[in-house]
């Protein structure tokens, strides 16, 4: 990966400000699009920047820190990287140069829970058609196209929600920074068809871009704690002089400084096309979605009270931090990857 220190820095502070902005409320895709952000990883061609998956992490762990309310993540992370892949014609190149422009949102439909996608592709006298369902597709709601993956023939569909056929039922969440919706298709007709080989690394991009929300998380949930017990006193000094405090905050550093080190190692994987980038995304899930939710548990008890009330906001990492946990394979699940390893 090349070393662009100084452009990370200053494209984090941009979406740092930018995105601490909208204050919970959603970030409007007229400014993620005026920011330049879903042409990020595109290629200079369809108006990209042509950035590589480095690049797009920072703006994932800055989606997590300030819990952004966007279907950016969702886009950058899988999206993009599946328009890029499929074979190019003119449709696939408007598309893509629509969603770098902002007016097509597509997503991707992967199922973010355990299972893995169950849609078919068949002919039909009209064209042809996809039947299947995912049950759990973050930001599906949000879509202008959907974008359906058909491992089995290596190929990727395009749909228009209002297709005859196409069902997205919207899935209530208990976090309240990300939409999801079951999605089902019944013989519905394909706006357009591409081949799309290597699909199986989506999961692995998808798992790593997770990681990357649940660090940036963990990082606003250390900083906001250490800056908390630092000004909170009690018996006539702050809080964070107290030895068993300070030995909390110490545990959440650690704890967010070795899933920084295992998300940079899938990141740079990633980044890099290494053989071992699903290993590195399956330690980066594991532990950085794990710790996150141990994080967020923590800063909620060192807030005390003013921890469990609405304006503290911790509770919005909480939930998020949880419902990463789960996303795309729990922990224990990828965890089970890592140990077949040695068998």
């Amino acid at each position: 990966m090349t070393d662009f220190t100084e452009f990370h820095d200053e494209l984090r502070s941009l979406a740092r400000g930018l995105l601490a902005k909208s204050a919970g409320e959603p970030v409007s895709w007229k400014t993620v699009t005026e920011a330049g952000w879903p042409g990020l990883a595109a290629p200079p061609e369809f108006d990209g920047a042509g950035a590589g998956f480095a690049e797009v992490a920072v703006l994932l762990g800055e989606a997590g820190r300030a819990a952004a309310v966007t279907a950016l993540p969702t886009v950058l992370a899988l999206s993009v990287p599946a328009l890029a892949a499929a074979t190019a014609d003119d449709l696939r190149d408007n598309i893509f140069r629509e969603t770098v422009t902002g007016r097509t949102l597509p997503v991707l439909v992967l199922d973010a829970g355990e299972a893995d996608n169950a849609f078919a592709l068949d002919d039909s006298p009209a064209g042809p058609v996809v039947t299947g369902s995912a049950d759990f597709v973050l930001d599906a709601p949000a879509a202008d196209l959907l974008l359906v993956p058909i491992p089995a023939r290596e190929e990727l569909v395009a749909v228009v929600p209002d297709a005859a056929g196409l069902t997205i039922t919207p899935t209530p969440l208990v976090d309240a920074t990300r939409s999801a919706a079951r999605v089902s298709a019944d013989r519905v007709a394909a706006h357009a068809v591409w081949h799309f080989p290597d699909q199986d690394a989506l999961r692995a991009r998808a798992a790593v871009a997770v990681a990357c929300d649940s660090l940036g998380s963990a990082e606003a949930m250390l900083a906001a704690t250490v800056a908390y017990v630092r000004v909170r006193e009690q018996f006539g000094r702050p809080v964070g002089s107290f030895q068993a405090v300070k030995h909390a905050c110490a545990d959440m550093l650690v704890q967010v400084t070795v899933a920084g080190h295992l998300v940079g190692a899938a990141v740079r994987a990633i980044d890099e096309g290494s053989a071992d980038s699903a290993i590195a995304a399956s330690r980066a899930k594991s532990y950085a979605t794990s710790a996150a939710v141990r994080v967020a548990g923590a800063a909620l008890q060192l807030h005390g009270g003013f921890g469990y009330t609405w304006d503290s906001g911790i509770h919005v990492h909480l939930k998020r931090a949880t419902l990463n946990r789960a996303l795309y394979g729990s922990p224990a699940a990828h965890r089970k990857k890592l140990a077949a390893r040695y068998h």
